[in-house]
């Protein structure tokens, strides 16, 4: 006869929640970035592993554990109960919806496997000759090269890329409404929106609304434009005529090979470290690998009997060292996933379920952080102070004001991007029979309004975000992180006049870190900002007038020029691991310095003669 399980007592059950929620999801994080980074042998163990920690979270006998101890627990034993008891009601799933979410899974690993494996490349106008070139490859091409021709071969190759998956894309739809259903919403946006922010459909919505209408005034700017440079609105040409020449100007002083130690020098600093934990890097594109940089924490800190457990992170991007404008993207999507990474390996909350990405973490919070960081690898007093070319000479401001005037009239768009693919899964998940040409037309349609191209686009599916679960739905996040970023860096600038290398502004993020998700978004930004979330930092900022951009530009960078220049080892206070694959390139096991050396020397290695 089996024995009934003797009762737990509350710091019995507190402890088992912490380990077994830290090992399922431990289980899943390592297979997921196997996975991710083109293994896909793991793609099954991966759909295994999540759908145990789903039944985990979603388990109706250990919430009602949870409840019933709630009564009987004292003091900080009952807070955290709590909070366990609302991450599980977040999760609560009826069963038959657990297995249409099994269906979703698969028909995401299928998608991603396509997407990762598939032959990926344009027909080159001289020759007709098929060219190899990622899909990561081909819109730096439409950056950067020269001959039209070419662009606009890259251009028609990238509109083909979706329609092989399209099919399924329309069947994951259908499965994740279903689901959404379910459990009550009206549909996945309505779900996702309500789950990770805690807002309605229509009061996210209206934000983005608003800010359209405040700025599309600057699509006049842009036929104005066409009348000087013809051709200008081809989807294949914008980006070039506006910015190209430049991206080929500025591209020797953001070289890949300087990532690390940009990057590494400018956390050390702010004083912002990995707290003892674990970080890996995989930095470079290749085939199979998933084509967007991201970051997960695998091991997840939590506290236990007293003890501290340090998290680790594990963050990507998808640089081609040898691609002019890649080393510039590059740079910036370490600094994004960079942010993530210090921001959760930060957090000084005892429980799991506070110290991931996912709910109650909420999308918006955690890009503020990441947008933050490369906020500052993007300014003009970081760029003149770190990026070098190889004579050791500094970033040009003469080349940020001439890039600045060129551009100038497109600020106001800043966000259409954004908006872009926010209100086109807005569309596809509202639309009650979904099929291919409504999809099609949808995406035309989306491109049309915020974009104003010449030419008919279905680019928004080439958007890798739109076939995951975590990242369908997710976009705003984005968008609502710009609003935030803008208003924490106006916070900071008015309050110590600087932010690049400024251990103070380090010590700040840090403390806000150091909470997690134990505080909904609007109160986190409210805590960091003194203010709560509002675009009015944002759309001043875009549509502020030349003149004053300028003058603020040279304010920082002489302000910046009275900060010492960091001249001592750099320590990040954790185990740094930089690989590409399954093959190690370097650790900081020695020191950083030597860990940068070696990856400067892998990276070079790689580089092919740019004719």
């Amino acid at each position: 006869m089996k024995k009934t399980p003797k009762p737990r007592s509350a710091g019995q059950l507190l402890e088992f929640l912490n380990t077994e929620y830290a090992n399922l999801h431990k289980k899943y994080e390592d297979a997921f970035w196997l996975s991710y980074m083109g293994d896909h042998d793991y793609d099954q163990v991966m759909n295994t592993a999540q759908a145990k920690r789903d039944a985990f979270r979603s388990n109706a006998e250990i919430r009602n554990e949870v409840r019933v101890m709630i009564k009987k627990a004292k003091s900080i034993q009952k807070q955290r109960l709590k909070i366990w008891d609302k991450f599980f009601g977040l999760y609560q799933t009826p069963p038959d919806a657990l297995v249409i979410r099994k269906k979703i899974a698969d028909l995401e690993v299928s998608i991603n496997k396509i997407r990762t494996s598939r032959k990926e490349g344009y027909i080159d106008p001289t020759s007709s000759q098929f060219v190899a070139a990622s899909e990561n490859k081909m819109r730096t091409l439409m950056r950067t090269h020269s001959n039209e021709a070419v662009r606009q071969a890259c251009f028609q190759s990238l509109e083909k890329l979706p329609l092989e998956t399209l099919d399924l894309y329309i069947e994951v739809i259908g499965k994740r409404n279903e689901f959404a259903h379910i459990l009550g919403y009206k549909d996945f946006y309505d779900y996702k929106v309500h789950i990770d922010e805690n807002m309605t459909k229509k009061e996210l919505f209206s934000i983005f609304e608003k800010i359209y209408t405040k700025t599309k005034y600057a699509f006049d700017n842009i036929r104005l434009l066409e009348k000087d440079k013809p051709g200008l609105r081809k989807p294949w040409n914008f980006a070039f005529m506006m910015t190209g020449s430049f991206t080929k100007e500025e591209d020797p002083y953001f070289q890949f090979e300087n990532v690390i130690s940009y990057w590494g020098r400018s956390m050390a600093a702010l004083g912002i470290d990995f707290n003892c934990g674990k970080v890996t890097l995989d930095l470079l594109d290749r085939q199979g690998k998933y084509n967007n940089g991201f970051c997960h924490y695998p091991k997840l800190v939590r506290q236990e009997k007293g003890k501290w457990y340090k998290g680790s992170a594990n963050f990507s991007s998808n640089a081609i060292p040898d691609q002019i404008g890649s080393g510039i993207q590059g740079i910036h999507t370490v600094f994004h996933e960079g942010g993530h990474a210090t921001h959760l390996i930060n957090s000084r909350q005892p429980l799991v379920c506070l110290n991931h990405e996912y709910p109650p973490s909420t999308v918006s919070w955690a890009e503020t952080q990441s947008m933050f960081m490369d906020s500052i690898s993007s300014s003009i007093e970081w760029k003149t102070r770190y990026a070098k070319n190889d004579k050791g000479e500094s970033y040009p401001f003469a080349l940020y004001e001439k890039r600045l005037r060129s551009v100038y009239p497109l600020r106001p768009l800043d966000l259409m991007g954004i908006m872009h693919v926010v209100f086109f899964e807005k569309e596809i998940y509202e639309c009650k029979n979904l099929n291919r040409e409504f999809v099609l037309e949808t995406a035309r349609k989306i491109a049309r309004k915020y974009f104003d191209r010449s030419e008919d686009s279905i680019g928004v599916l080439n958007v890798p975000h739109i076939y995951s679960w975590e990242s369908s739905a997710y976009y705003h996040g984005y968008g609502l992180a710009e609003l935030a970023v803008s208003q924490w860096r106006t916070y900071f600038f008015k309050k110590y006049d600087y932010i690049v290398d400024n251990p103070k502004v380090g010590k700040e993020l840090k403390k806000v870190w150091s909470y997690a998700s134990l505080y909904p978004a609007k109160k986190l930004i409210k805590m960091a900002t003194g203010r709560s979330l509002s675009p009015k930092d944002y759309i001043n900022g875009i549509t502020a007038p030349l003149d004053k951009i300028l003058s603020r530009a040279k304010h920082k960078i002489e302000r910046l020029k009275q900060v010492p220049i960091l001249n001592k080892p750099v320590d990040l206070k954790g185990k740094i691991f930089i690989v590409h694959g399954k093959k190690k390139i370097t650790d900081n096991s020695k020191s950083f310095e030597n860990m940068e050396k070696k990856f400067r020397i892998w990276i070079l290695s790689t580089k092919k003669p740019i004719v």
